[in-house]
């Protein structure tokens, strides 16, 4: 079941549709042995080196958005931090913070649909000295156009951050004031640029695995760069705050498979896994991620960086 005849080792092919459905219903010593292909899988297409990655969260809350699973979403009502863009000054020293600890990209983020015009030329300005500070500067700043993303182009963005979420079919029932055709737009017109990019989802939310599969697909069609897996943590007063963390066994499959389809890309795993993976976090790894979101999350605590170090090094991968 688990055989290099349906996943060809250093190819760069990956199984169909139907293969990643049966193989999302297996249990037992049988996750195990997919997580041991999708390890052999990441192996011979990426190495054993992981790539870090750190964020700011630069302008929080307030955000017209009626996203169910986040706090920072004015529909909901959260203990949330809501603050304007913060200075320069402190975006660069967080990336200069970050660098030293390893990091090899830093994601300047914000709240709401996108930035106002006064907001875009201060964050162009600090790409600028992102850059100069040795990182290369990632952005998540919502839906943009062309334009919006020539500038930061211009000034010396690497990478745009937009996550799908979810599949097409399960948008809807997490967000109504923007569309999946919306977030593909923005995808495209990143692509259109020759921006490399990062897009994945959020686990947990209640979508099934077929909707897993299908985004899966989607990232693959789309050419994206970086898949961010990120797993949701309920948080009170979002309409989803009620719901339950995912298994660890679950995520760790859910790791595996997004291997298995996207031989070739980074596997970057985010927000939720210390809540959601406890004490199997190394393990990631082993079920094929070569990436990792270090230190804090939007809104919610990560790991201790050192810790995370170490976790990388006893795994037997490389910075």
């Amino acid at each position: 079941m688990f055989s290099a005849e349906k996943i060809m080792i250093g190819t760069g092919h990956s199984p169909d549709r139907e293969w990643a459905l049966q193989m999302a219903q297996c249990r037992g010593a049988d996750i195990v042995s997919l997580m041991a292909l999708a390890n052999r899988v990441r192996e011979a297409n990426r190495g054993i080196r992981v790539d870090l990655c750190s964020i700011i969260n630069a302008r929080s809350g307030a955000c017209p958005e009626d996203c169910s699973f986040c706090a920072q979403s004015a529909h909901s009502s959260t203990r949330a931090e809501t603050y304007p863009l913060v200075n320069r000054g402190n975006i660069i020293s967080a990336a200069r913070e970050a660098r030293q600890r390893g990091v090899k990209r830093f994601c300047i983020v914000t709240s709401g649909k996108k930035p106002s015009a006064k907001d875009m030329d201060e964050i162009c300005s600090c790409i600028t000295d992102v850059r100069k500070e040795g990182l290369l500067p990632c952005a998540t700043l919502g839906m943009l156009g062309h334009e919006e993303l020539k500038r930061l182009q211009d000034a010396g963005l690497h990478r745009y951050h937009h996550n799908l979420e979810t599949s097409e079919a399960f948008f809807s029932e997490i967000c109504t004031t923007h569309t999946y055709r919306d977030k593909i737009k923005t995808i495209e017109a990143a692509r259109a640029l020759g921006l490399s990019l990062c897009s994945g989802g959020i686990f947990g939310l209640g979508e099934t695995w077929e909707d897993r599969i299908d985004m899966a697909f989607a990232l693959k069609e789309l050419g994206i760069d970086s898949v961010p897996v990120n797993f949701f943590t309920p948080i009170e007063g979002t309409p989803l705050g009620n719901r339950d963390l995912l298994e660890p066994l679950e995520a760790l499959k859910i790791i595996a498979l997004y291997r298995l389809i996207l031989p070739d890309r980074e596997v970057r795993v985010c927000g939720g896994r210390p809540g959601t993976l406890r004490d199997l976090q190394s393990h990631i790894f082993s079920a094929g991620a070569d990436g990792l979101l270090i230190g804090n999350y939007l809104t919610t605590p990560g790991r201790n960086p050192e810790e995370d170090i170490r976790m990388i090094r006893d795994m037997g991968m490389e910075l």
